[in-house]
Parts: C-alpha cells; structure tokens; sequence
C-alpha cells in the first residue's frame, strides 16, 4: 500500500471552513484507492492544515518521522492556500519525492466571500514559489478538479506510479550476468551514468555462475524446489530430463548469487557462450523471474533491462524486453514485436517450453533447450526504452502506449502484433536518435507515469509519443 505525506493548504482571509472539509474529501478519496495519509492531525492546527511558519514546522517534523514510509506528496488547496507555509513545510521535510499539487473546484453558485474558495489562483502562487525553491511537482491534467470525480482518481493513481517510477530506480540494484555479445554493440551503456541516478549494476563473469551450477550435487534440496518450479511454471513435454537438471542448478545458481548482492532484476548473456558450454538457454529462468517482478533481459542489455524495471515499478505487473522486429502487412501504424523467448508468461494466452530455433542452427537444437514460447495476448501496452547517451553525458528515453492486437500472424518464439498511433513517427525518432532495436513492455497503460517520473524527478531526456 503507498503511502503519501498530505499537505492541506490555507490562507486565512479565506474560508477556513472549506479546509474541514476539503480533508474529509481528500482523505475519503485516498482512502478509497487504497493510499495511506500522513497528515498534520486536526488538533495540530486549524483543521490540519498548514498556514503559518509554525505550522510548517511542525508537518515537516511529521513528515521526516515517516521519511522511510512517504513516497510521494499531495499538496491539496480547499482554498488559496499559503503557498510560502507550503514551500516551506516540504523544504523543511527534505523528503526528495514526488510532488503533486492539487486544488479544488469553485462553485459558480457560491462565489460570496463566505464559500468562494480561489483555489484556481492559489495553485499558481503554490506552483511559482515551489519553482523557486527548486522543488520539482506534479499537476493534475484538469487545473481544478473535486476528489470525487473520477478524473482526479486516475490522477492519484497515475502520482502512485510515478512515485513508485522514482523510489525504485533511486535505490535500485541490478545484475550483469557475463559480458555482452560481441556482435551486439547495441547492449553499450554506461555504469556511470546509471549510478548518478542511483542504479548500481553488480557484475559477475559467466563462468563463475557456470561454475556454481556445475559442482551442484543432484539432490540439493533447492535444486529440487526449482525443479519443481519450473514444471508447475510451463508445460515440459518433450523436455529432456538433462536439460531441466541444468536449468534447475544454473536458476538455484542465480537465485543465491541474487540473495547475496540483493538484487531486484538481472541481464544475462546468452548468445551463444550458455549454449556451446553448458547445453541449455536460461530463457525458462529469466521467464519464471520477470513473471514474480524480478525483471529479466536477455543478451545483457542492462539498459533495456532499466525499461523493464521501470515499467514494471509503474504498473505492479511483469515487464519483458522484445525487439521491434517487423512490419505487419502495409499498415504504417502496426507491426511485430518479438523475441526467442524468455517473456513473462503473463504476457501469454498459452505458452510452453521448446528449443531456441534460431541457436540451434550453430550449436545444435540439443543445447538450447528452455525458451517460452508462444503468442502475446491482445490488450494495451506501454513500451519504453532507455538508453545511457555517453555522447551527452545524459540518461535519455522515450515511452508511448500502443495495444498488442488479434491480427492474424504464424511464427516462431514469442511475438505479438502492436498498432501503435503514428507508429511512423516514432521509428523515425528511433532511428534519427539512434535507439536500439530492444525496447521493454508492459500490459498496462502507464506512460504518462513514466514520463512524469523520468522527465520531472530524475532529469532524463524523455520523448512522449503520443497521437
């Protein structure tokens, strides 16, 4: 459940009542998306709310007591608000999370000194003095809304996103397992540019983690649970049993190296090192790790495994890493996305393991047992891709939502059909910019979030494709 620290704003010329309840109304609201408030008790001061030096003192005390629990910040403004008392109260905190600030509609009906609220002008007098402070925020689309309508909902919900965008990628550590492919230049990225924005990447050479896997004895009872894992994840017929031995030891390999680096998320070279010497794809793994919120990406792309890891922090469902493979037909707006696979299988109507058709050509179909393969499911998507631009010294990406359709289409791995609005124009900004072909996905429209969370909070270059 998120938790968000509550600023309730007041000025007082104007009507302090409606900051009674103006909270009732934000607090119901909250409480109803399932958000948890830390706000300045009614006692505290006049209806909670924060006013004068004094009372932004004492929230920022509040607030820093729960520094560990707040992700975000809702600034709401029943009426004009004291937009200094707000600034101050959110420096004094020194929280460093999402901000989003919110006012209340005006009645045309009431517009007496008694009820007229002036919340319209406040939220620019709050927006201006918390651009002074260099305070980034959020705004919600409507420049007033009331907390009932279903617009300020989807609102709260998108803020959510973003601040679990940002809480996330500030504290994240992730896993390169092995060096990248050689002939895959498109996999470059800079640590350092990660770190600055607080994405710490642990590396481990493959032949450690082969090394692990192999002096495994047979009945190791983790080995054993994994084993069992893996056959109650996806059908195995046909599967031979070496094969799920080899898997099972290199996954219980993974799992304890990931325990001990804490780590959230994994890159794992693949072609063709896995295949030629130890006779079995990881994708089975990466798969069973994506799908319980570990995200997984192939060929050690580190920063195609970023994508994954924002999305999924935006949506709360599986993230996995496709190329952008193919056009569909003649239509300019759709195509096909693809890999060989290690998808989530929540991104499948059914799916089973097999051999990687495309390896086995080289190394033989015998050592390449254990992709996921079958066809995405139809329904919305939000892709995204990040890259680390040494050439600026920046972090840069773009994110659009698209939808995965029933078009009908024959084909090997596991793939799906998009249609993308202007689908066009965004693989001309891929190519004049110099995107790689992978670009992650998730099954839930929350590009808006990301945009919000990579742009406002962590400073990166975002393009927005919208229509």
């Amino acid at each position: 459940m998120s938790k968000l620290g509550i600023i309730i704003g007041n000025r007082g010329f104007f009507p302090a009542h409606l900051c009674e309840s103006g909270r009732r109304q934000i607090l119901s609201a909250l409480e109803q998306e399932g958000i948890q408030a830390v706000t300045l008790p009614v006692e505290a001061s006049k209806f909670g709310a924060v006013e004068s030096l004094a009372d932004a003192q004492k929230c920022a005390d509040l607030f820093k007591a729960h520094r560990d629990e707040i992700t975000g910040v809702l600034v709401t403004l029943p009426n004009f608000g004291d937009e200094r008392a707000v600034a101050n109260a959110l420096r004094w905190a020194g929280l460093n999370v999402p901000v989003l600030i919110h006012a209340f509609n005006d009645d045309a009906g009431k517009m007496s000194i008694r009820d007229r609220r002036d919340s319209f002008c406040g939220k620019m007098s709050v927006c201006n003095n918390l651009r002074q402070y260099r305070i980034p925020y959020s705004l919600t689309r409507l420049h007033t809304v009331s907390p009932d309508d279903p617009g300020f909902r989807a609102d709260l919900r998108r803020f959510v996103a973003t601040c679990n965008v940002v809480r996330k990628l500030r504290h994240a550590r992730i896993g390169a397992i092995g060096a990248r492919p050689a002939a895959f230049n498109t996999v470059r990225y800079s640590e350092k540019l990660l770190e600055a924005s607080g994405v710490t990447v642990e590396t481990l050479d493959l032949s450690e983690a082969l090394g692990w896997a192999r002096r495994m004895k047979d009945d190791d009872r983790e080995l054993q649970e994994k084993l069992n894992a893996i056959q109650d994840y996806t059908t195995v017929r046909g599967i031979p049993k070496e094969s799920l031995l080899k898997m099972g030891k290199l996954g219980v390999a993974i799992d304890r190296w990931m325990q001990d680096k804490q780590l959230s998320a994994t890159a794992i070279q693949c072609w063709t090192a896995l295949e030629e010497f130890y006779g079995v794809v990881p994708c089975t793994l990466m798969s069973m790790m994506s799908n319980k919120l570990l995200p997984s990406a192939c060929e050690t792309d580190i920063a195609g495994l970023v994508g994954m890891y924002v999305l999924q922090a935006a949506s709360g469902q599986p993230a996995a890493l496709l190329d952008w493979n193919n056009n569909f037909s003649t239509d300019p707006n759709k195509g096909v996305v693809f890999h060989c696979s290690n998808l989530p299988k929540a991104f499948f109507a059914e799916q089973k393991m097999d051999y990687q058709e495309i390896i086995a050509g080289t190394v033989g179909k015998e050592n390449t047992y254990g992709t996921i393969v079958g066809r995405i499911s139809p329904g919305p998507f939000t892709y995204c891709r990040v890259s680390t631009d040494d050439l600026t010294g920046k972090m840069a990406s773009y994110v659009g939502e698209g939808r995965f359709t029933e078009d009908k289409l024959d084909s090997f791995g596991g793939y799906g059909v998009i249609e993308v609005p202007n689908f066009q124009k965004l693989l001309r900004f891929i190519c004049q910019n110099g995107y790689e072909h992978h670009v992650a996905a998730t099954k839930a429209p929350v590009a808006a979030a990301i945009d919000d969370a990579l742009a406002t909070y962590l400073g990166w270059q975002v393009y927005h494709h919208e229509p």
